[in-house]
Order: structure tokens, then C-alpha cells, then sequence
């Protein structure tokens, strides 16, 4: 109750815990977050391969993105006869990885924006209520893990899309074996940044953890032993 009646009694802004640790390890925190989810939601690509005929060359181009569904991504490979062209589809389907990763990074800019308003808005609140840090330790423990775990299945979803969407991939299938040549690679580079990102704030939030875990009671005494000014000085010996 006295915590929700501190809330209410106004929003003073102080940038000063963006010198602590604390506060700039944070910003970098939501900083980072934008950077891998944005760098792996937003990503379209292509792939590339010619067909070459009697009477010409054709190039084939197959479009893919997030969420990398490939299997549902159809591309016509033309036909060197009066034949209508085939139609083919990329193969594999990736989302689940590449959905989970961009999850975690949303809920984390969330979090590190809900965060960065106690901190500098209502510090007041953060330092003096015990709970507040127990549970910001709590859930940036679980953010650390969460890192982790998505960071390894989209690096490991990326290398597989690589393979699936690889020119030399697709000239292998049946009706393209003797009339395609491999083309360009696609460019992922946006998407081999978004790895290293990941890894970055696994990094941010694990080491955070020691910050946050010193403005828990289970660093601080909560009995700090008196001092001489408020035991009160020692009374001078008595002569006998």
C-alpha cells in the first residue's frame, strides 16, 4: 500500500542512476534489445539460379523472409519445352526459432522501458522498497536465460535457412538437375548481425544481474551494526 501511495505522489526525474551502472547498463540493455528483433523481423531476401535453355537463359529468384515459413514460398522454375513452367516450393519451415527470437527481444525493450521509468522517475520508490529489486533481479535472471536458449535455436534456425535457401541447394532438386547453374547467395547479413546481438544481450542482462543483486536486502546488512553516534560514546572510567 505504501508502495502504490509513493507511485501516486508524482514523477521526479532524475537521470542520475544513468551514471550508475545500474542505469547505463540498462539503456544499453533496450538499446541492444531494438537492434536483434528489428534486424530479424524486418528481413526479406532472395535467392538466385539460371535456367538455361536451347533458346536462351532465364534467371529464377525465389523471395523469402520472416518468419521463414519456406515451405509455403513457391517459385516457377521455367520449362525448356512447350511444357508449362514447374512449380516448386524452398523447403523447411523455421518460424518457430526466428518467432521465439524476436518474442524474447520485444518483451525485453518492453521490460527495459518499464525499468528505465522506475528507475529515473521513481528511484525513490526503487530504493526504498526491498521487493522492487528482488523481483527486477528475478526477471532480469530470466531474461539472461531466455537469451540464451533463443539466441542458440535462431543461430542454429540461421545456419539451416542458409543451407535450405543455398543456389547450389536448389539446382539439386529433380527438375532442375541439368538446365541450372547457381546464382548470387542471398544476402544475411542483417540476419548474422541479429545472432551476434542476441549474444550481446545475453551477455548485458547476465552481467546486469550483479548490479541489480547489490540493491537486494541479500547484499545489503538490513541490520548494519550502530555506530559510536548512535550507541553513544562509552562513559569514562571510574577511579577507584
Amino acid at each position: 500500500m505504501d508502495t502504490v501511495q509513493k507511485m501516486k505522489s508524482g514523477f521526479s526525474l532524475d537521470l542520475g542512476p544513468l551514471k550508475e551502472p545500474l542505469g547505463f547498463i540498462r539503456v544499453l540493455e533496450w538499446v541492444f534489445t531494438i537492434f536483434a528483433f528489428a534486424t530479424t523481423g524486418g528481413y526479406t531476401g532472395s535467392t538466385h539460379f539460371t535456367v538455361k535453355c536451347p533458346f536462351g537463359e532465364q534467371e529464377v529468384s525465389p523471395k523469402f523472409g520472416y518468419p521463414f515459413r519456406l515451405s509455403v514460398i513457391p517459385y516457377l522454375i521455367p520449362s525448356c519445352n512447350t511444357t508449362p513452367p514447374n512449380a516448386s516450393y524452398l523447403q523447411g519451415d523455421f518460424s518457430s526459432s526466428a518467432e521465439f527470437f524476436v518474442c524474447v527481444g520485444v518483451f525485453g525493450f518492453l521490460y527495459c522501458t518499464a525499468t528505465l521509468i522506475l528507475y529515473l522517475g521513481y528511484q525513490h520508490v526503487y530504493r526504498e522498497n526491498s521487493r522492487a529489486p528482488t523481483i527486477d533481479l528475478v526477471l532480469t535472471a530470466a531474461f539472461a536465460f531466455l537469451w540464451l536458449v533463443s539466441s542458440s535455436a535462431w543461430g542454429k534456425g540461421l545456419s539451416d535457412i542458409k543451407g535450405a535457401t543455398s543456389p547450389d541447394h536448389l539446382v539439386e532438386s529433380e527438375r532442375c538437375k541439368g538446365i541450372c547453374q547457381p546464382g548470387e547467395f542471398p544476402h544475411m547479413g542483417r540476419l548474422n548481425a541479429s545472432v551476434i546481438f542476441g549474444f550481446l544481450n545475453l551477455i548485458l542482462w547476465a552481467g546486469n544481474c550483479w548490479f541489480i543483486y547489490k540493491e537486494t536486502p541479500f547484499h545489503k546488512d538490513p541490520n548494519p551494526p550502530a555506530t559510536m553516534e548512535e550507541g553513544g560514546a562509552p562513559g569514562p572510567a571510574l577511579d577507584h
